[in-house]
């Protein structure tokens, strides 16, 4: 008997999602300290707040709300905006593939804008959409004009990211309303947000088919914890209340983003850390002549490697214990993307750079 008989044909043939690897596994790679930069993770973890009241919490053996009623009121303060558009997933991926559950039928399409977050294409596949890749220009900003030719009567969502990941740049207000007004579903992915200080979050009351996505896992050091909301039309909201799973946010997740608001100060001045820090990691790259870094709104900064060999670079990199990422896809060949750290971690991956280069 053949298993795969029994799998939808198109799955046995998707690409899985490339992760990074969890720290333990990088550890085994090195001898010394690791400087974990590939991921887009807060160098400064969660309030101290979170790990008192996860501690405290008295309740783990009991099913957590699936309202999440606490949790989406907390949201309506953080955000300004009411909870009934405010739905919470496992991370934003959950929210990803929840909407694409309710608005794909198998065939139809999803508009992604390559280089991009990969949950997108991978998600589509796993709903049984087809993935229809518009790539950005020159600049890495999105072609507007060409998203727009690439619509027809199967086109059902446009996925944009802002600050987009890997490039770190924004899309602006009138490219946003430009995609609302083809009348799909348009998802513009926020993880960044804090860092950018840029939302479309204020527009989705007033207009049906808009969608903005955020995450606790980059700003508030939750990223382990796999905590996101999505702000949604009041049209659509109710349905991903109804089709996610009952329990889909842990009690842990629910804890510690009540822990997280109630303690921003203390999370905003890191964010204000990591900025500070990207500028002077992007003006230390920018001094070495092989480089192309690209300027960032997020916690993180593309660059190109101008005359080739990016991945042996990142391989002499992990050697030394400093963990970057690696791209070789078509508009990504010879790019790497460095997350911000400490100014500690900073210095070292200079240091270490100027050696594998001059070496």
């Amino acid at each position: 008997m053949s298993i795969e008989k029994l799998i939808k044909p198109e799955l046995i043939t998707m690409k899985s999602y490339t992760p990074i690897e969890p720290i333990e596994i990088l550890g085994q790679r090195t001898q010394g300290r690791i400087v974990k930069l590939d991921g887009n993770e807060n160098p400064y973890g969660c309030s101290p707040k979170v790990y008192q009241d996860l501690a405290n919490y008295t309740y783990y053996h009991i099913y957590p709300d699936p309202e999440q009623r606490e949790l989406r009121q907390a949201l309506e303060g953080y955000t300004g905006l009411d909870c009934k558009h405010i739905v919470c997933g496992s991370g934003s991926d959950e929210l990803i593939d929840l909407i694409l559950r309710l608005f794909l039928k198998p065939g139809e399409e999803v508009i992604n804008c390559p280089p991009t977050f990969g949950m997108y294409p991978f998600s589509t596949e796993v709903c049984g959409g087809k993935v229809v890749n518009v790539p950005r220009d020159a600049q890495l900003n999105i072609d507007i004009a060409s998203v727009k030719n690439a619509l027809n009567k199967r086109t059902k969502v446009i996925f944009i990211a802002s600050p987009n990941n890997p490039s770190g740049n924004l899309a602006t207000e009138q490219d946003i309303l430009e995609l609302v007004s083809t009348g799909r579903i348009v998802v513009v992915d926020e993880a960044y947000y804090e860092f950018s200080n840029v939302t479309m979050a204020n527009l989705v009351p007033d207009y049906p088919n808009l969608i903005v996505l955020r995450t606790f896992s980059k700003w508030a050091g939750l990223a382990g914890l796999r905590i996101g909301y999505g702000i949604f039309p009041a049209e659509i909201a109710p349905y991903l209340m109804r089709i996610k799973q009952p329990y889909n946010i842990n009690a842990a997740a629910q804890t510690a983003v009540l822990a997280s608001l109630a303690n921003i100060e203390y999370l905003r001045r890191n964010v204000s850390k990591i900025i500070v820090e990207r500028e002077r990691l992007f003006n230390k790259l920018r001094e070495l002549e092989w480089l192309k870094p690209y300027p960032s709104r997020a916690n993180f900064i593309l660059c190109s490697v101008l005359n080739g060999g990016a991945k042996e670079i990142w391989r002499q990199l992990q050697v030394k214990g400093i963990f970057i990422r690696y791209f070789d896809s078509p508009r990504l060949r010879d790019c790497i993307r460095i997350s911000i750290g400490k100014p500690e971690d900073t210095d070292a991956l200079i240091e270490a750079l100027k050696e594998v280069k001059n070496g």
